[in-house]
């Protein structure tokens, strides 16, 4: 699939969306707006961009707690995610599932859930579906590195794995599982390892690239969907903010966070894109604009919008 100047403002427009509305998400936050926790995706951008642009519109994802980010990859309307997250009739899901568990089904998403590893298997299912189907669609699927060390993980890529299923795997290493550190959890030194007991290709890339990432799973969704199976993708990057709004964030430093922030992935686009003559400070500036306009209306459109009825409590409720 290869990307044209047009494809390439996209991206950095996309990725440039997921960051200003995780930092509303988060001035919201702090003004009482938005309760419940929230897993903001800041420094984690290239990761859904790359491979959400390297998917068709068919094409199924399953997301995580921390999934503001793979959501709008994936197409999502920024006034109806910031509804669900301000709890009104109007979000995804009517205002009851809030940050961690926003689904959009008309652009494939299948959802995402606020149980580590979960989405997994779901990913898993849905690829068989659509396997028995005989549908040309792939499944991507987002998870941690402190999903891959969860029973669900091991199950599904077995599983994968025997009937070549058209799915893969993306875990994004950020480097913590909540306070613990990736590289305290598992005993290999590459996570990319444990495709082997599978016979799976497992393929490492830098996750704050994101030209390298969409190489990386259009050779993935390319695999999948002539039939040979599932890959595993592990994309090193890393988040800025805490794992959620209690997070203190005491175990990490100052000179950690501020060496992986230095490599952020959306400046590093700006950088490729300026050096092609493909974007200028001009037309950065517009592209910043248009962005913050859209945010504002987003949030006035939830703000506006009706809180739920007590008598619509138990719609929509299937257990």
């Amino acid at each position: 699939m290869s990307l044209d100047a047009t494809d390439l403002l996209t991206m950095y427009r996309t990725m440039l969306r997921i960051r200003l509305f995780e930092e509303r998400v988060d001035e919201l936050v702090l003004k009482g707006q938005i309760h419940g926790t929230t897993h903001l995706y800041i420094g984690m951008e290239a990761v859904a961009v790359g491979v959400c642009s390297a998917l068709l519109p068919q094409d199924y994802i399953t997301s995580t707690h921390r999934g503001h980010g793979h959501c709008i990859a994936k197409g999502a309307d920024l006034g109806r995610m910031m509804a669900e997250l301000l709890g009104r009739e109007t979000g995804y899901c009517k205002g009851k599932g809030g940050s961690m568990h926003i689904a959009d089904l008309e652009q494939g998403n299948l959802g995402a859930t606020g149980i580590v590893g979960s989405g997994i298997p779901v990913a898993t299912g849905a690829a068989l579906a659509v396997q028995m189907r005989k549908e040309s669609r792939v499944v991507a699927c987002f998870f941690g590195d402190g999903a891959a060390n969860s029973g669900a993980f091991h199950e599904s890529l077995n599983l994968a794995a025997i009937w070549r299923l058209p799915v893969v795997f993306i875990c994004e290493n950020n480097q913590y599982a909540m306070s613990g550190s990736a590289r305290e959890m598992f005993p290999i030194p590459k996570i990319a390892e444990r495709a082997a007991a599978y016979g799976i290709p497992g393929v490492t890339v830098d996750g704050n690239e994101v030209l390298a990432v969409h190489a990386a799973v259009v050779d993935a969704v390319t695999r999948a969907r002539r039939g040979d199976g599932p890959t595993f993708l592990i994309c090193e990057t890393y988040r800025w903010k805490g794992h959620s709004r209690s997070d203190a964030n005491r175990y990490r430093t100052k000179e950690e966070i501020a060496a992986w922030q230095a490599r952020c992935p959306i400046a590093r686009l700006r950088a490729h894109l300026e050096g092609k003559g493909i974007l200028d400070g001009q037309t950065a500036a517009v592209i910043e604009r248009d962005v913050e306009e859209e945010l504002a209306k987003a949030i006035q459109f939830a703000q506006d919008s009706p809180i739920p009825t007590l008598e619509g409590v138990e719609a929509d409720l299937y257990a």
